[in-house]
């Protein structure tokens, strides 16, 4: 039913467009074959997904359009079919209008989200795919005002949409910090649509010979859960029998900005974002929540150069929980740090290149090695692989996970 009707939605936009006397919108995107295996015992398939992402993109004067369908195909799931994209632009002297499903990006940062909190996540398949494919598109309307080369940007969510989790029996469902297996109660995880819980962006941005930047602020809702705990214990003995938690989604205020600033051959990048109202998890032993509300800032400071014909840039990024107390699961400051580095060969027609995140705190890793060949124009060739160490934190909690994988891609 939904493949019948997004093909009757293409075909009534093309004949709407033709009527008009106009020519077809431009079509473009790709078609993708992805496989991974495992490197445990068994070496079980970790993926096998065929895509097909179109764009369909056309401009009438001050009236323009794109639509950004895809569907992913599964060995082991139902039929995937959505829109990343779905809007209408309005252009004028002095100000642009974006109205419809749409990503929106904000920062400097490069595989991580500080600022960049507009668009919620699908982590269904943890940080691996692209970030085009990470990043959700959101129903919002965008009002962009030009002044020479700085830009003030509004955007105003009306329905939230939370962050995309992994299924149940997925190798990517993170650990959840209960002590027990908990029962859940969803009464309180959902948020209303209403006006009074739309979400709001502000953002101004510079673009100057000599720094580029951009200052951000929000309200919004924080678009992963935060369980609130009910301890269930035994009356005689005090020993715990049983958890009831209860995700609720909460809002939050943030504030922050990035530039970019090159410094001779070197590149400097920076962002950072205030943020109000989060709440952490506790190993608070009452019977009630085991939840506390605290500000935290989360921060990076990165340096891009080239060495060699090599590119490189790294990263230190940073969360701070001001006020930190005794019995919070986060430490006051979780640190990470990124690498990469690129090169070319054979005249830009084969790409090596090494990825990685490095947890400071828990000493775990995330490294990712990968080699790409234009075979002919639009086909490209790639293998790599995904090798997570240590043993708990963000990256080591899938130490089983390693995965060697191929990706075969035509673009048109």
């Amino acid at each position: 039913m939904r493949t019948r009707i997004m093909i009757i939605i293409l075909l009534v936009t093309g004949t709407g467009l033709l009527s008009k006397g106009q020519s077809g919108p431009a079509i473009s995107g790709y078609v993708r074959n992805y496989t991974g295996v495992l490197l445990s015992d068994g070496n079980e398939f970790s993926i096998l997904q065929n895509t097909l992402n179109l764009n369909f993109e056309q401009r009438f004067g001050r009236i323009g359009f794109r639509v950004n369908p895809y569907l992913y195909h599964y060995f082991d799931r139902d039929l995937e079919i959505g829109l990343r994209e779905a809007y209408l632009d309005m252009y004028f002297d002095k100000f642009d209008l974006r109205v419809g499903k749409q990503q929106i990006i904000y920062g400097k940062a490069e595989g991580v989200f500080i600022t960049d909190v507009v668009s919620p996540k699908d982590l269904s398949e943890f940080l691996l795919p692209d970030f085009d494919e990470i990043r959700m598109g959101v129903t919002a309307a965008k009002l962009s005002y030009y002044m020479g080369n700085h830009t003030l940007e509004a955007t105003w969510i009306p329905v939230f949409t939370p962050t995309r989790m992994p299924g149940a029996g997925s190798i990517w469902k993170p650990a959840l910090p209960f002590p027990v297996e908990p029962e859940f109660d969803y009464s309180t995880a959902q948020v209303m649509p209403k006006v009074g819980n739309s979400e709001l962006f502000l953002r101004f941005s510079s673009l100057g010979s000599k720094i580029d930047y951009e200052l951000v602020a929000g309200t919004f809702y924080n678009d992963d859960p935060v369980y609130h705990l009910t301890r269930h214990t035994n009356p005689n003995t005090g020993q715990l029998t049983g958890i009831t938690a209860r995700p609720e989604y909460h809002r939050l205020s943030m504030a922050g900005g990035s530039f970019s600033l090159p410094l001779g051959p070197l590149v400097f990048r920076s962002e950072g974002g205030y943020y109000s109202g989060r709440y952490f998890q506790t190993e608070s032993p009452s019977a009630f929540d085991a939840t506390i509300r605290k500000d935290y800032l989360h921060y990076m400071a990165g340096l891009d150069f080239t060495l060699a014909g090599i590119r490189l840039s790294s990263q230190f990024i940073q969360e701070y929980i001001p006020g930190h107390e005794p019995g919070m699961r986060s430490d006051q400051f979780e640190s990470t740090m990124t690498f990469l580095a690129k090169r070319d060969f054979l005249r830009e027609r084969l790409w090596v290149e090494l990825f990685a995140y490095a947890g400071l705190n828990d000493r775990d890793a995330l490294i990712r090695p990968k080699v790409t060949y234009s075979f002919a124009d639009g086909f490209d060739i790639q293998a790599g692989a995904n090798i997570f160490t240590g043993d708990e934190g963000r990256f080591g909690q899938y130490s089983t996970n390693d995965m060697l994988y191929a990706k075969l891609k035509f673009s048109f």
